[in-house]
């Protein structure tokens, strides 16, 4: 897992260090390193609304299936793979958006943590150097992440490791954990914070709207019916939610332990993604109409 982490984030580093020598701005490279990332995970993103969209649409059928074959689970979970394959749809596909999704994570992580390493490709043992240095003299300030402080300590006096991390006048080299004295350390963590809040209520909002659509199959299922046993497609249904959640609540407790700049890369994603969302759900209503007139 490490060595795929470590892969993904050395070429993530080669995309940022591009952007980032032709703006010669950290935070404005991430801008644009985040702009395009979420433009080659469109077609994912498509894919992934979309099977949200027909999951969401095909909730009143799954009961109907649940109902009728009560107490015999083979004949359920055959009826249910056959209703998801003519729909042309994986109850599964959103553990594989949930495994893309930890590695940008972790990957993105380990990009803006170790910036010397994956964007500025700088010789390990100049690194180790400055490090056994800075841990030496008493009157450095240390963090948990070395390569930042090498940056802060070392960037003014030499080139190979200086790197402008001032954005809007904040220091993106900063960590919200370690700088609790200044405010502005939690400007951006915050208003990822408002936009997980912003997204999470988007998406609940959609899969309402998606599943008011197939009210009359609810309609036919009687109201005082025992719960039911949980097929296979249910618990993959339940993990996709799940996840759904998990991910912006571990983004926002690693926000406050991390370089701010990854706290603007999840903001700006997240605000990518947003309008993807908003855009993708017009697009596929409006084709439903038409296919449907």
């Amino acid at each position: 897992m490490g060595g795929i982490i470590d892969f993904i984030a050395n070429f993530f580093g080669y995309i940022l260090n591009f952007f980032y020598e032709l703006v010669k701005n950290y935070g404005l490279a991430i801008i644009l390193f985040t702009l395009v990332l979420r433009v080659v995970l469109l077609p994912l993103t498509i894919k992934q609304q979309t099977t949200m969209r027909k999951s969401a649409k095909i909730q009143g059928k799954l009961k109907k299936i649940q109902e009728k074959y009560k107490g015999n689970q083979e004949k359920i979970n055959k009826e249910t793979m056959a209703l998801y394959k003519s729909e042309n749809m994986s109850p599964f596909s959103g553990c594989l958006s949930a495994i893309i999704q930890i590695l940008l994570l972790l990957s993105v992580f380990y990009l803006v943590s170790r910036p010397l390493t994956h964007m500025k490709r700088i010789d390990p043992t100049v690194i180790q150097s400055y490090t056994d240095e800075i841990k030496q003299d008493e009157n450095s300030q240390k963090s948990n992440y070395p390569e930042i402080d090498i940056i802060k300590a070392k960037g003014p006096v030499d080139e190979r490791v200086n790197i402008n991390m001032h954005f809007l006048g904040l220091d993106l080299s900063s960590v919200p954990s370690g700088s609790w004295k200044d405010p502005r350390v939690y400007v951006i963590p915050l208003l990822y914070v408002v936009s997980s809040v912003v997204s999470m209520r988007l998406m609940t909002n959609m899969n309402s709207k998606n599943k008011e659509k197939d009210k009359e199959d609810d309609k036919e299922i009687e109201v005082g019916d025992k719960p039911k046993e949980k097929t296979e497609m249910d618990m993959a249904e339940s993990m996709n939610k799940n996840m759904m959640y998990i991910m912006p609540v571990m983004s926002v407790i690693i926000s406050f332990i991390a370089p701010l700049g990854l706290a603007l890369y999840w903001l700006i994603n997240n605000l990518l993604m947003i309008v993807e969302r908003i855009v993708i759900f017009k697009y596929l209503e409006e084709k439903e109409k038409k296919n449907n007139a």
